[in-house]
């Protein structure tokens, strides 16, 4: 269940705003804040909770070289988007091609090979590359001469050669990724030599995601595949997102204070045209519980009362006088609360702080 605005309010660093203490009868120097009025509303409240998230790129890769040794002779520059069967990098003029899969390439792909997971990407990725237009391949894990047919295809659209359109391919010469990939910074540069095994380039998935570190006590109220708000810098209107992942294990603070964290993972679509923003800060609003037509006033309008709890100020044809409330869902993201106070209506007059 989600907790009452009171549970949130008295969690340090949870909010940003304080409740203000219901003014005494005694005098008063001089007024603390500028106050105005606004109406107590009836409408539908979703429990929202704002949490800090960075806006980054999706998993993390470290690509090797198994193409034979020599001198790197070409590495994209940073932040290049590369897809299904673009070059990754090259060594003495052989390239490494990008295909689709979670298997990596471990050896060479030809004829006579036993059957395997690798065989089943290939044939995959040769049909998604439209290099086996009559259909001839069986997708499975079995390289067959239908097989080989399409590799021959693909190196002649490559423009390869024809002494090396073989229908093979040598170790080295595709790399299985799950997805296409952002390049990061390059680990070898043009014309320095790399052997098999060198690392040549850092890369991320395309991929946009959100990490939070969710305080543990949150954990319970959120689950994988619930939708959030992500609020990105640039953008006039917040993002839909989802919730992909929740760790299990929590980090203490780093400086001892402070309330522990999991991870959380959440997966949004940026609209076409957004900068490509990495490590980017940006609010996440977490929805749990959902009311509707019930009584709302802002979240500054609640005063601590003298004795606990918590009152607002009305303010009509009367005068001003303190109404006491039970607060409860709070939309931390919309600044409301929803209360419940005897004489209490739609309509009513109630005291806030000029923002």
């Amino acid at each position: 269940m989600w907790a009452t605005v009171g549970a949130l309010l008295a969690a340090a660093g949870v909010v940003g705003w304080a409740v203000r203490r219901a003014p005494s009868t005694a005098p008063v120097a001089g007024p603390q804040v500028r106050m105005t009025t606004a109406p107590v509303v009836r409408g539908d409240v979703t429990a929202r909770v704002q949490v800090a998230g960075v806006l980054g790129f999706d998993g993390a890769y470290t690509i090797v070289n198994q193409l034979p040794g020599g001198v790197i002779t070409a590495v994209p520059a940073p932040g290049t988007a590369v897809v299904r069967g673009d070059d990754l990098y090259a060594v003495a003029g052989v390239p490494a091609v990008l295909l689709y899969g979670t298997t990596p390439a471990y050896r060479e792909l030809a004829a006579g090979m036993s059957d395997g997971t690798d065989v089943l990407q290939l044939e995959q990725n040769l049909v998604a590359l439209g290099m086996d237009p009559g259909h001839g391949i069986t997708v499975d894990r079995h390289f067959s001469d239908a097989t080989a047919a399409a590799i021959r295809r693909w190196q002649a659209a490559r423009s390869l050669p024809v002494a090396r359109r073989t229908g093979r391919l040598p170790l080295g010469q595709v790399v299985f990724l799950p997805s296409a990939i952002r390049v990061g910074q390059p680990l070898a540069e043009v014309g320095a030599s790399a052997g098999p095994g060198a690392p040549v380039l850092s890369a991320t998935a395309t991929a946009r995601v959100v990490r939070v570190a969710l305080t543990a006590d949150r954990q319970a109220t959120v689950h994988p595949g619930d939708q959030v708000r992500v609020n990105v810098p640039g953008l006039a209107q917040p993002v839909d997102g989802t919730v992909r992942e929740i760790g299990t294990v929590a980090t203490p603070p780093s400086q001892g204070t402070g309330p522990a964290t999991v991870p959380m993972v959440v997966t949004v679509t940026l609209p076409a045209g957004t900068p490509a923003l990495d490590q980017a800060p940006v609010q996440v609003a977490i929805t749990g519980a959902q009311r509707h037509n019930v009584l709302l006033v802002p979240v500054t309008a609640l005063l601590a009362g003298e004795s606990g709890g918590y009152q607002v100020a009305v303010v009509d044809d009367a005068g001003r006088r303190l109404v006491t409330v039970r607060p409860g869902l709070f939309d931390e993201a919309a600044g409301t609360v929803e209360v419940t106070g005897d004489g209490l209506t739609e309509g009513t007059q109630i005291e806030i702080p000029v923002s």
